[in-house]
């Protein structure tokens, strides 16, 4: 099905576009990394451009097949045109499972970032419960009204997130202590096991920059704004992550970076004093507001392109006047309302933390089967084959399909193995939908 035209009142833009490629991947993970990083000392530096490099290679796989197939669906549309029905239909299942599981640990980063200033949040998990599902309900309503006024919010929030994160990188660059950057590798492993190691932490960051293929339906030009917003979008997200890094690293003597809860604040309050860790605090809150706005924005497009192919059920292909998949909005919010309600339980915290990991592997298998369709539908369509930049679009589609391959095996084996049951749980549920359609 070929994307239609948007009308310029409901489509969104280049910078809206931008935003939300830009805004989904800098979520509550930023402030949290250069922790986590800590322990493999400044080895992890490299591992960030290693990884950047990555993303990029990704991130071109996609704009370019967001020029030549600006389809509804992004890595669905592409891997059903490649694969057929059947692989189409897992990409899609895995994809939308990614999205609705990821919005729930995002909802709860949301609330716990408010507890920052409402203590209350963190002792009574009920009040937690319902900021996030407030949060999540008000952005579920914003999206509702309309893909405009959606991408309005994220460019808001995007602009709004950013602004103390660059303060931060900025300032924090500028008066860096080379002293305290740490040895090169702190791990005690050898400095390929650290810079693996490293790199697979890193790369949970990127997710999100296929997220300007998505709506394609609903973006101006999209030919050619979707594949500029995808790659400018990485290529901010990728600065803030590497400059933000090194200059916390600069602030932060290594050892205490190792046990901080919140290295970003504590950077802000040695350069600026209580009021910086304040700041730093209403920024994340802005992050986990702007990116749950965006993948609420995306949570009902794919089952949307399924739905419209035949592959998901048809209630979610039902769209408002102002062309908006409403009911897919609220099933899905429904869905992460109920999973957010398990969090209560105190004992499936951990379950619930290693669910939100599979939901990360979920979208990387996807990334794996998109770089695999850009050569198949290359070599489908005889007119692409005379494409004069056919050959830099084969080798940079190999090469990203080498590195989502090792970031699939990098998620470890025990994620991989239960991600991997998830993955063929899609097979019962197709052979499901199939057989309601027999007379």
């Amino acid at each position: 099905m070929e994307s239609k035209t948007p009308s310029s009142k409901r489509a969104l833009g280049p910078w809206m576009l931008t935003a939300l490629v830009a805004g989904n991947m800098v979520g509550s993970g930023i402030y949290y990394l250069p922790t986590e990083l800590a322990g493999f000392g400044s080895i992890s530096i490299l591992s960030w451009l290693f990884t950047c490099g990555g993303a990029i290679l990704l991130a071109l796989v996609f704009a370019k097949l967001g020029m030549i197939m600006p389809r509804i669906g992004g890595p669905y549309a592409y891997c059903h045109e490649a694969f057929g029905e059947f692989v189409g239909f897992q990409m899609a299942y895995n994809y939308w499972l990614a999205i609705w599981i990821g919005n729930s640990a995002i909802a709860v980063a949301f609330a716990g970032y408010v507890g920052v200033f409402i203590p209350a949040l963190n002792v009574h998990p009920l009040y937690s419960y319902f900021v996030s599902i407030g949060g999540l309900w008000f952005l579920t309503l914003v999206n509702c009204m309309g893909i405009r006024a959606a991408g309005t919010t994220q460019l808001v929030t995007t602009i709004l997130k950013f602004a103390p994160l660059l303060l931060i990188t900025v300032v924090g660059v500028f008066y860096l202590h080379p002293n305290l950057i740490p040895p090169f590798n702190t791990s005690g492993k050898t400095n390929l096991a650290a810079f693996s190691g490293a790199a697979t932490l890193t790369l949970w960051a990127f997710v999100g920059l296929e997220s300007a293929t998505v709506p394609a339906e609903n973006v101006e030009n999209p030919k050619r704004t979707i594949p500029r917003a995808t790659i400018i979008g990485t290529l901010i997200a990728s600065l803030v992550y590497i400059l933000g890094s090194v200059a916390v690293m600069g602030q932060i003597p290594a050892d205490q970076l190792a046990h901080s809860t919140a290295p970003f604040a504590d950077a802000a309050r040695i350069l600026f004093g209580p009021v910086g860790a304040s700041l730093i605090a209403i920024g994340a809150i802005i992050s986990c507001f702007g990116a749950l706005n965006g993948w609420t924005l995306l949570q009902a497009q794919i089952p949307l392109a399924a739905s419209r192919d035949g592959i998901f059920p048809k209630i979610f292909s039902k769209q408002s006047r102002a062309g908006t998949p409403v009911n897919g909005l609220i099933i899905t919010s429904i869905l992460i309302t109920c999973l957010l309600f398990l969090t209560l339980d105190k004992g499936l915290i951990k379950q619930f933390q290693f669910i939100t990991l599979l939901a990360t592997l979920s979208s990387l298998i996807p990334y794996f089967f998109t770089t695999m369709a850009e050569l198949m539908i290359f070599m489908k369509d005889r007119d692409l084959l005379k494409h004069t930049n056919l050959i830099p679009s084969v080798i940079i589609a190999i090469l990203a399909g080498i590195y989502a391959f090792w970031t699939i095996i990098g998620s470890g084996q025990d994620t991989v193995f239960y991600g991997t049951l998830l993955f063929f749980s899609s097979i019962p549920v197709y052979i499901w939908i199939k057989y309601r359609e027999v007379p």
